[in-house]
């Protein structure tokens, strides 16, 4: 089983982290699969608006909901999140190098979210990623069996994990690509 969890204690420094990891793997070949997270300021909603893109390439789904100014709760929108784990494991049926989740929050520690797609994914033998915040590592380590592997928040040291998982992480010039390619005799 290959699980690693990453942290950062800035808030929202492991969403733009696990961005970054996403885009070169892709640009190296890896076939993804998961989903990766941006935060924007919102001036209408109070609070900012979450959005997560479906790896490898979309769609784009706010998983936000507005509560109103008052409003104290979690803003998660159950519904738009469970359509993106849903998208989330076509992908990984079809064929995945690796699960990304940008976070195992309160819904996974719960027992919804991503955390099902996270046991197929193991199941399958694929390679998982997430993003832990402090308030669920407890809860992340008891689904893990105390198997989840920290690795440091710096896109060197998630490479370095990558790469130990058997993923492609560096891309290939032009001139490497041409040079594979073999000429008939």
């Amino acid at each position: 089983m290959q699980i690693a969890y990453t942290k950062s204690e800035r808030k929202g420094d492991t969403d733009l982290l696990l961005t970054k990891l996403a885009e070169r793997l892709r640009a190296a070949g890896a076939r993804l699969c998961g989903a990766v997270q941006k935060n924007q300021d919102s001036l209408v909603h109070y609070g900012c608006d979450m959005d997560v893109t479906v790896l490898p390439n979309g769609p784009v789904i706010r998983i936000s909901q507005s509560l109103g100014k008052e409003a104290r709760g979690c803003r998660l929108d159950p519904d738009a999140l469970e359509r993106a784990v849903a998208l989330s494991e076509m992908v990984l049926v079809d064929g995945a190098d690796i699960l990304i989740i940008n976070k195992f929050g309160k819904h996974e520690a719960s027992g919804g979210g991503y955390r099902q797609l996270i046991a197929k994914a193991i199941e399958l033998e694929v390679p998982v990623l997430v993003g832990l915040s402090q308030l669920n590592v407890d809860a992340f380590h008891d689904f893990t069996g105390g198997l989840g592997e920290a690795v440091q928040p710096n896109l060197a040291e998630l490479l370095g994990w990558c790469q130990t998982a058997g993923l492609p992480t560096k891309a290939e010039s032009a001139f490497e690509q041409r040079a594979s390619v073999s000429c008939p005799s």
